[in-house]
Formats: structure tokens, sequence, C-alpha cells
């Protein structure tokens, strides 16, 4: 963590392009999202009340905004500017997620930002996640940020962790559906009175009809659903795909409004079940194996710098270089004590 302006360690920060996309801290370790008020859509003014940044200080462009803003066009390029300076000033680092369906207009946005600004602070992470699994993203990443994570193996964590979302929806018709694969056949029966359909988008996008012989293929792991009710009621996801998948427990969430648009219905009922306990999400992140960006020098899990882009050589062109040892590479060192690890990488109070 970084040291803010007020002196307190201060956690990478974790921004959203959407209101919509900042679920409840599910406890007071979790630090909220930051919402990026100069990004958001029509009406985006109203975002402001959740534009609480993990230091508990509005944005600038949120504190400017909060009074009679009605979208991205009432926000300058200066004000974008002085929100992204003063989210670099408070957390060091900030991380950008930004769905893949957002209008090319976000994405430019962001882009102008990070290029006037001149800085490598600033990852943009896009996301094929539909609107409440990339909500469930930015939660997971909110809570790994209070952990002793580097900015550039958090950020590269978005696409591990992105793997293990299953989201879908329950759909009233997928005539218009084009985020998923849709067979001849379910257009047809969508046109039929009362016909439902199970869509999985991530991580294998699957299409069954609901109430048939086949259900949803889905994780082999522990997790917990989110569900958020459209048009249609979560019937069948409770008391049906719930059980079928032995989640650990459901709880209703709100609609993003984006959602309608992204799954071209607004009878629907959008779910994502996710893995929830904070020890499982860092082990499984901590077990990726680390490499320095060989352009900006960050950390990086995966194969490409979420920072600056810049892909991982092949091991042949690697260049064997010597590093200081972690502090989980010195403590898991015969003598350095295992217990010790825990207590510096998971939050205190958590489990």
């Amino acid at each position: 963590m970084r040291t803010g302006t007020g002196g307190v360690r201060m956690p990478t920060a974790i921004a959203v392009t959407s209101p919509d996309l900042v679920l409840p801290s599910p406890d007071r370790h979790t630090p909220t999202a930051t919402v990026l008020q100069g990004l958001a859509g029509p009406g985006g003014g109203a975002a402001t009340k959740g534009a609480v940044g993990a230091n508990g200080a509005m944005g600038a462009m949120g504190a400017r905004g909060a009074k009679g803003s009605k979208g991205s066009a009432a926000f300058s390029l200066e004000q974008a500017l002085t929100e992204a300076h003063t989210l670099i000033e408070y957390h060091g680092y900030v991380i950008v997620l930004c769905p893949a369906s957002a209008p090319p207009a976000v994405l430019h946005r962001l882009h102008t930002v990070r290029s006037v600004l001149e800085t490598d602070r600033i990852a943009i992470v896009r996301s094929e996640l539909p609107p409440l699994g990339l909500s469930v993203l930015a939660l997971q990443l909110r809570q790994l940020s209070v952990c002793d994570f580097s900015p550039g193996v958090l950020a590269c964590a978005a696409r591990l962790l992105s793997h293990y979302i299953y989201a879908g929806a329950l759909l009233g018709s997928v005539a218009r559906l084009d985020r998923v694969p849709v067979t001849l056949q379910s257009h047809a029966r969508s046109w039929v009175p009362g016909a439902q359909f199970a869509v999985l988008a991530t991580p294998r996008p699957e299409l069954v009809k609901a109430g048939g012989d086949t259900l949803l293929a889905g994780p082999g792991f522990s997790t917990k659903m989110l569900y958020a009710t459209g048009q249609l009621t979560p019937d069948w996801v409770l008391d049906t795909l719930a059980p079928a998948w032995n989640v650990q427990g459901c709880a209703d969430v709100r609609l993003p409004g984006e959602s309608a648009r992204w799954w071209a219905t607004g009878k629907l009922v959008e779910f994502a079940a996710a893995i929830p306990d904070i020890s499982v999400l860092y082990q499984l992140v901590s077990s990726v194996r680390r490499e320095d960006c060989r352009w900006c020098g960050l950390e990086l899990i995966g194969d490409r710098c979420a920072f600056c882009a810049a892909p991982l050589l092949p091991p042949s062109e690697r260049a064997p270089a010597e590093r200081a040892p972690t502090e989980r590479e010195s403590a898991a060192a015969p003598g350095g004590g295992t217990e010790a690890t825990a207590v510096r990488a998971l939050p205190r109070g958590a489990t």
C-alpha cells in the first residue's frame, strides 16, 4: 500500500465506469470502488452518491458534478484529468475496470486522460463479463486490494479471476441476443409465449432451455450466487440452478442499468456465482508465477502487463535477473516462519 496525502496507508484504487458496478462491501475491511464520474453515461451525475473512493474522499470530478450534471458531456477533459490525478495522489496506482461493451467514447476518454497525464500508474482492464459478473470482479479486486499484492499483480489478477466467475442470465427471449452463440432452433423457440432460456456467458458460453432436462454446467468449487431481477421471477434460478450448482448462499442485488442492453431483453434474471472467500482468492492469485515487466518494471502474472500492455517475453528470450526476495519469499524460507506470512497476507480480522 501507499501512504496517502493524509499519512494513511492507501490500497491501490479500484475504479469503475458506472455506479451500477459497485456492490456493497461484505465487511469493514473491503474498500468501495471509485466511480469515474466523467465516464458515466446519461444521468451520470446521480452516480455521485456511489463515487466515494477507498480513501473515503470523493473524486474531484464527483464533487464538481454533484449539482445538476446530466451525463459525461457535463464534465470537461480538465475535470477528468483532475479526478485521475487526485486518485493517483491518494492511492499511487489506479486499476480501471471497463466493460468491453462500453461506448468507444468511454475508452477514448480513458486513454486520453492517461496520455495527457503521461502516467504509467493507470491500468485500463477491459472485460467481456456481463454487467453483474463485472460487478463481482470489481468486488473481488477490492477485497484483494488490502492484501500485500503489488499493483501490477492485482491488475493482472483481473484476467485470472474472470475465469472463475460463472455469469449468466435467465432470459425470456434470445431473439436479439448476440453475446452468446444462439442456434436457429433457439431463435424459433424464443417466439413461443412463456419460453425461457438459461444462458451462461462466462467462463464457457452455453445456452439451454429452462425447465428442460439439461442444466448449465456449473463451477466445481464453492461459490456464492448473486442475482438481480428484471421482468422475470427468480424462482428457476433459486429453486433449480442454485441447488444444482451447490452454491453456498444466494443474495439479491440491484439489476445493473446496462443489463437489459447487454442481454438484449428486459425479461431477465441476471446471476453470477463466484468465490466469496478472500483467503481462497488470495491463494489463487499467489499460486501464479510472478515476473517483472521488461518495459515498466512492475510485477505481473500471466502473459501481459496490465499497466503498459507489454507482453511477457518467451522463456527462451528472457535474461536471468537476480532480484531481492519478496516479503512472502523471505518468510517462507527455512527459519522464516510460515505463520507470519499469513498474518501479513490478509487484512486483520479476515479468515
